[in-house]
């Protein structure tokens, strides 16, 4: 009988082939970036909970990476005699091994009880974790360890970081041991379910479905290589239901091409005609600064605003919370009146919170009238708002910069669409279209140019000080920002 990690059963309840592919072909998995942010977070929430749950010092981590397997079980059965937090215990029962993230001990009369914890670093109780939950306990009360309850701690994303290294309160308890305990019998058929799949000689006949994004995004592309691709896919179809799609779906319909208008809105018949003729849709006349049209309510001088940000699942500045997007570089381009363009930019890579500066520096670059265009405004005013509630003696005038924006996005949606934008009016669709000279590299979030790619999400440690800012970094991290918003900026031009 094979044994099974934690994960390869939670591989199971996604999908069976998912578990089958892990098993036999897990050469065939590629990993994304969102897959490895994912690893490195739970990685260090998992840090800072042996801190918040050890606050006397007297736990100890079991090491399986430096010990090995072997001795994990037998370091673990050696802690489990003692009154001593464990982190990492290591377990193998009933044809699965696992680690709990928190082992805590309990005095209960004579006997000495377990209270478990698994971290996530999530900011809620997702539906997976309660599988997750059901696969740990049924293997460590096989293992003969004494639970007295059992919990997950997950982020609290309302919490405030105070400074100083304390982070007592980042994590929220949620006690789950009834309903842990509710699905042995369940967990129990998971693993002669598993057992069974891996038997098998090929892979289980399973089409492609939701399963391969829920929870997660399947690392196993492999699966769709032989399914059939429409030309012309139906998702590309704006905020077209999910449900409408799997209603075409059952009737073979999966190409634009056989959808009947008359289920379409303006929109997405717009999106629909002009993919299938290859021609673009551009109301110059409506979109432009002539009267009537979008533009005309707004008068030079101009600004044209970008924000680049990064977000930290552990906070590491002061007053800041968990998954907070934090500002830390802007672009701004000013038209005035005899259509001169200038530029300012602004990069803070000292290693101290940027918000303080980011803010002086924008209602500095802003002035004091004329329009300010952005692409997507939610996020940039969202932005502003933040930092005037963390800045009060800054609030005003930061405020009255909110009230200058003006969203490009509901103009280029109204009043553009090329072919190339499948559907989708993002910044990384259009700007590409409208500039054809700068594409959009989804893997690094960067823009390239040449052969420079950099981006916030990959800079954190230039951001906290912890990797040190070099010149070809600093360059890089300005050059995107001036590439991405100088595309942004050429293509208000043939409106304004």
């Amino acid at each position: 009988m094979r044994t099974f990690s934690k994960s390869k059963l939670l591989a199971l309840r996604q999908c069976p082939k998912r578990l089958w592919l892990e098993v036999h072909r897990p050469d065939l998995r590629e990993y994304s970036s969102e897959t490895d942010s994912r690893v490195q977070a739970g990685f260090q929430v998992g840090e800072i909970a042996r801190r918040i749950y050890d606050r006397e010092g007297q736990g100890v981590l079991v090491d399986v990476q430096a010990d090995g397997f072997d001795r994990a079980f037998e370091r673990t059965a050696e802690l489990l005699r003692t009154r001593q937090p464990i982190f990492e215990a290591g377990f193998s029962a009933g044809g699965v091994l696992t680690f709990a993230d928190i082992l805590l001990p309990e005095q209960t009369g004579a006997e000495l009880v377990w209270h478990m914890i698994e971290v996530k670093s999530s900011t809620s109780v997702k539906g997976y974790h309660y599988d997750d939950l059901a696969v740990q306990a049924l293997v460590v009360k096989a293992a003969g360890i004494p639970l007295a309850s059992i919990a997950l701690a997950h982020i609290d994303s309302s919490w405030i970081y105070p400074g100083n290294n304390d982070y007592h309160g980042l994590l929220k308890e949620n006690d789950l041991t009834a309903e842990t305990l509710s699905r042995t019998d369940e967990a129990n058929e998971w693993i002669i379910q598993a057992q069974n799949i891996i038997a098998q000689p090929i892979e289980p006949d399973i089409e492609t479905g939701s399963q391969c994004f829920l929870p997660f995004e399947c690392s196993y592309n492999y699966c769709n290589r032989n399914e059939p691709k429409p030309e012309y896919p139906i998702v590309w179809l704006p905020r077209f239901s999910s449900a409408k799609v799997e209603k075409l779906a059952a009737q073979g319909i999966d190409d634009l091409r056989n959808v009947p208008d008359e289920l379409l809105n303006d929109q997405q018949l717009k999106v629909k005609t002009h993919t299938l003729t290859n021609t673009v849709y551009f109301d110059a006349a409506g979109a432009g600064a002539g009267a009537g049209s979008d533009l005309a309510a707004y008068p030079l001088p101009a600004y044209f605003l970008d924000f680049e940000t990064i977000q930290f699942a552990v906070p590491v500045w002061k007053g800041t919370r968990p998954y907070q997007q934090i500002v830390f570089q802007f672009s701004l381009h000013r038209l005035d009146i005899s259509g001169q363009l200038e530029h300012t930019e602004f990069l803070d890579l000292s290693g101290n919170d940027p918000s303080g500066t980011f803010a002086q520096s924008l209602i500095a670059a802003c002035g004091g009238q004329g329009p300010v265009f952005v692409y997507n405004a939610g996020f940039e005013m969202a932005r502003i708002r933040e930092l005037a509630e963390r800045f009060p003696s800054l609030s005003q005038s930061l405020l009255a910069i909110n009230d200058r924006i003006v969203d490009l996005l509901q103009v280029v949606r109204k009043r553009y669409y090329h072919p190339s934008q499948q559907g989708s009016w993002s910044i990384k669709k259009v700007l590409p279209a409208v500039v054809p000279e700068l594409r959009y590299v989804g893997w690094c979030a960067g823009w390239r140019h040449g052969d420079g790619c950099f981006s916030g999400r990959h800079s954190s440690g230039y951001l906290t000080g912890t990797q040190n800012p070099n010149r070809t970094a600093a360059s890089g991290l300005l050059q995107a920002g001036y590439l991405r918003h100088g595309a942004f900026v050429a293509s208000v031009f043939w409106s304004y």
